[in-house]
């Protein structure tokens, strides 16, 4: 039971989806998945649902999986309802692999998928809101301006549409380590700028317009330094992953060249901590944890998909993964060593910027970037010879940084 396998996965496209109900969504994600393993509905036997706004948006504020599941022919099986953030398709999948692991079933699916899309833009954006703690909105973010509070925005910089509580968390984000390491807006718009590029090779993504730097920066403000193209965008979709055990892999008669090794996945909550001490960022210590237990290190991955809700949390994490040093991700963003075709690619899917960012779904769709390249059927946006990856995928804050994260590391 120690060996946990991907077998399968799928999704939507991200984008807006308006005209399209919940469970065609899932529906959609979860026939991809079924079709890629070659196995039956009826092989799963526990299924993790993953998902955020349904109770805000569409007012299905209990068993959102039990409902959208049985609908497209998952029923009397476990259902469990997982909502923790942008971390929630991750942490469904963790849930998932430690099912298998205790042997409780043999094939487990996790899946995830969100609506987000609405008329009323005030009540769209406000289901961020609630991702911090709502007693201090104030304090929350004076705690995190604080280590930058000399910085000097730059007149003009802030936008009058309403946006995300969590674009402004990644700017107080993106001061403070520019304050403390002299990273570059135009280093930011270089993560940016190459994602837009990956993106251009993947039919699934929300966006796939290619963006130059200057482009990047000359772009709409959204609150200093972040401009409009290097945020994520409300998106709709559903992406799907199912894992099995050696048991599993035998009775399903899955092929196991294309099967996607589990290495280790981990997850973590916020610690104390103050900005001095990046190396006790939770997603630093997860990462950390994650690569003892898979008996490697970063400098044995091929690629990586990381949680860019905005460019700034690539560089972030691309740090926090030990893929570059803390303060040397700008540099190393402006280089190209970020790209395909550089020292570490990271975000060959286009990232949250590009691909999109259906909450819960997010980790999942990730993970379906990781075992396309493993697989090598990434086709143009392929890393050539890719045999290690790290995911790392986070959400909420609490304190000064991330509530929640999950990184797991997977093998061809």
């Amino acid at each position: 039971m120690s060996n946990i396998y991907i077998v399968g996965v799928g999704m939507t496209p991200f984008g807006r989806h308006i005209e399209r109900s919940m469970e065609s969504l899932c529906d959609e994600a979860l026939d991809a998945a079924i079709k890629d393993l070659g196995c039956e509905k009826s092989d799963i036997g526990t299924a993790f649902y993953s998902g955020t706004t349904q109770g805000h948006l569409q007012g299905q504020t209990f068993i959102p999986g039990q409902v959208y599941l049985s609908k497209i022919g998952i029923q009397g099986i476990p259902v469990f309802n997982v909502e923790n953030g942008c971390t929630a398709g991750s942490s469904g999948f963790h849930l998932a692999v430690q099912m298998l692991k205790a042997g409780s079933c043999d094939v487990a699916l996790a899946i995830g998928a969100e609506k987000m899309n609405i008329t009323d833009k005030a009540r769209m954006f406000s289901v961020f809101d609630g991702a911090w703690d709502l007693s201090e909105p104030d304090a929350n973010l004076a705690r995190l301006l604080a280590p930058a509070k000399d910085f000097v925005v730059p007149e003009g910089h802030e936008s009058d549409r309403p946006y995300s509580v969590f674009m402004s968390v990644y700017a107080a984000f993106a001061r403070a380590h520019m304050h403390k390491y002299g990273t570059t807006q135009r280093q930011i718009a270089a993560v940016s700028a190459k994602n837009h590029q990956h993106s251009t090779h993947n039919p699934l993504s929300q966006f796939q317009q290619a963006y130059s730097i200057e482009e990047v920066l000359n772009a709409p403000p959204i609150t200093y330094p972040l401009t409009l193209p290097m945020c994520a965008p409300i998106s709709d979709g559903a992406a799907a992953v199912i894992v099995c055990n050696e048991d599993g892999l035998k009775r399903i008669g899955s092929d196991k060249n294309r099967a996607i090794k589990v290495l280790a996945t981990v997850t973590r909550s916020a610690t104390d901590r103050s900005y001095s001490n990046p190396e006790l960022h939770c997603a630093h210590l997860c990462a950390m944890e994650a690569y003892e237990q898979a008996g490697v290190g970063p400098q044995d991955m091929d690629v990586s998909e990381v949680h860019d809700a905005t460019a700034m949390g690539e560089i972030l994490h691309a740090e926090n993964l030990g893929l570059v040093p803390f303060g040397e991700a700008g540099p190393a963003a402006e280089r190209g060593d970020f790209s395909i075709g550089g020292r570490i690619p990271i975000n060959t899917s286009g990232g949250l910027e590009s691909k999109g960012h259906p909450l819960g779904a997010t980790g999942l769709g990730q993970l379906h970037e990781l075992v396309t390249q493993l697989r090598g059927e990434g086709g143009v946006r392929q890393v050539e010879g890719a045999r290690h990856a790290v995911h790392e995928n986070s959400g909420g804050l609490v304190g000064i940084e991330e509530g929640a994260v999950a990184v797991n590391i997977l093998a061809k």
